[in-house]
């Protein structure tokens, strides 16, 4: 089992930027590929982005590429996700992922491990 716990959500108005941590523990070799998704409020979970273990293949959500990266430190076992030039459409909890393997999906039901969320709100 992998568990994870995510952090560094908050209030910030549209333009400004976050850090989101995602800690991994447990059997974090299952952990190889790890991704970010977010849930507005009233919708379902979408993708964000992904990464691979070596952090050499990501992999982003059309509505955040440019805006958002996503990052990992192995001796860490965490995974970030910068988020820049916030919008009020970025609302939503934010939930880390894992999954073994080397591809990089954006389904949800394709990830077996995931964290609690942090919820991240974004005023205009």
């Amino acid at each position: 089992q992998v568990q994870l716990v995510e952090s560094g959500g908050g209030l910030v108005q549209a333009g400004a930027s976050l850090r989101l941590s995602c800690a991994a523990s447990g059997r974090t070799s299952s952990a190889e590929v790890m991704g970010w998704f977010r849930q507005p409020p009233g919708k379902e979970r979408e993708f964000v982005a992904a990464i691979s273990w070596s952090g050499s293949n990501t992999y982003y959500a059309d509505s955040v590429k440019g805006r958002f990266t996503i990052s990992r430190d192995n001796a860490k076992n965490t995974v970030y996700l910068q988020m820049n030039s916030l919008k009020p459409e970025d609302t939503a909890v934010y939930h880390c992922a894992a999954r073994s393997g080397s591809l990089l999906y954006s389904r949800v039901n394709l990830y077996p491990y995931w964290g609690q969320g942090t919820q991240v709100t974004v005023s205009s």
